[in-house]
C-alpha cells in the first residue's frame, strides 16, 4: 500500500480488532462478491494492455499524436486507465481482507475453508 485510503484505515481498523462485520453469512458472501470483482478487475486490467498498443492513424504527425494521446489515456498517468484499474483492485483486496478478518473473527476459521452451502439461503 503506498498511500493511506479510506479502505487501508478500514483494514487497519480490521486488523487492531475495533471494526468487524458481525454477520458471518454476510462477510461470508461480501467474501465471495470481492473474489468475483477481483476477476473482473484482472480481466478489465487485461483489456487495458491491449490498448497500450493503438496504432493505425497513419503517417501524419496528427495521427501521431492521436495514438500519443490514446497511450497516455491508458498508461503512465495517475488517471489513466490502468492506474485507476490497479487503485480498485487495490481497494478490493483491502475489503476482501476485512471481510476475511471479521468472518474469522466471528467463526474461529478462515473463510477459504467454508463451504458455500453453509451460507446459502432461500434455496430448496
Amino acid at each position: 500500500m503506498s498511500e493511506t485510503t479510506a479502505y487501508s484505515a478500514l483494514l487497519d481498523k480490521a486488523k487492531s480488532g475495533e471494526v468487524y462485520l458481525n454477520d458471518e453469512a454476510a462477510a461470508y458472501h461480501m467474501f465471495k462478491a470481492c473474489d468475483q470483482r477481483l476477476s473482473d478487475l484482472r480481466d478489465i486490467l487485461g483489456i487495458t494492455r491491449r490498448v497500450q498498443n493503438v496504432s493505425g492513424f497513419g503517417d501524419f504527425q496528427m495521427g501521431k499524436d492521436l495514438e500519443k494521446k490514446f497511450l497516455t489515456q491508458a498508461t503512465g498517468e495517475p488517471n489513466s486507465i490502468d492506474a485507476v484499474v490497479l487503485k480498485d483492485i487495490e481497494a478490493v483486496q483491502q475489503l476482501r481482507e476485512v471481510f476475511s478478518i471479521s468472518f474469522k473473527s466471528i467463526t474461529g476459521k478462515d473463510i477459504e475453508n467454508a463451504s458455500a452451502l453453509d451460507y446459502t439461503t432461500g434455496q430448496v
